[in-house]
């Protein structure tokens, strides 16, 4: 069986973004709060300074939850 890149990343992706929908149906946390948490998430990422070696992948991942924020996969939006 070949193996799957990044079949971790993405189980994470999934858990998290069917949480934070959770979190809003259940009126736990509001939309804005959703939206604050995926901006720091995005922000912590294009902020770093690389010093691990991992550029790209930093600024992969910002651009990834960036646009999970456009398309409002994490946020049902009304």
């Amino acid at each position: 069986m070949p193996e799957i890149s990044d079949v971790y990343g993405t189980a994470a992706l999934a858990i998290c973004e069917s949480l934070l929908l959770s979190l809003n149906d259940r009126k736990i946390l509001p939309e804005h709060e959703i939206v604050g948490i995926l901006r720091d998430a995005a922000a912590a990422h294009s902020n770093d300074t690389g010093d691990d070696g991992k550029a790209d992948l930093h600024q992969a991942v910002a651009a990834l939850i960036n646009g999970i924020l456009a398309g409002g996969n994490s946020v049902r939006r009304r």
